[in-house]
């Protein structure tokens, strides 16, 4: 059993007891989150929503907020010596572990 859900403006496919990586989410490790912005519940046969199925929902674990590993962005100019710009990033996560789904 799959289903496709959609959050953070991704489309992710998920199966109980899959861990995912997602944009950050405003909850602390431990808790529950439900998503039902399901778009795609695949048992032994498929429903497609239109955009969502009515009556799904896709419940995960937070198992921990983090950051991913640090993206050197690096700017300059050819032939001119003051335009070099050197910029970090890490981009916040939240992991789950989906828990179950329900069609």
């Amino acid at each position: 059993m799959y289903a496709i859900i959609e959050t953070g403006g991704k489309q992710l496919k998920v199966e109980v007891g899959q861990s995912i990586f997602v944009e950050k989410l405003e909850v602390e490790a431990g808790e529950t989150v439900v998503f039902d912005k399901v778009l795609v519940v695949n048992n032994k046969t498929t429903k497609v929503g239109t955009p969502y199925v009515e009556g799904a929902k896709v419940s995960a674990k937070v198992e921990k907020q983090g950051k991913e590993k640090k993206v050197i962005i690096f700017k300059y100019k050819a032939k001119k010596g003051s335009t070099r710009r050197k910029q970090g990033h890490r981009q916040p996560y939240t992991k789950l572990i989906i828990e179950a789904i329900e069609a």
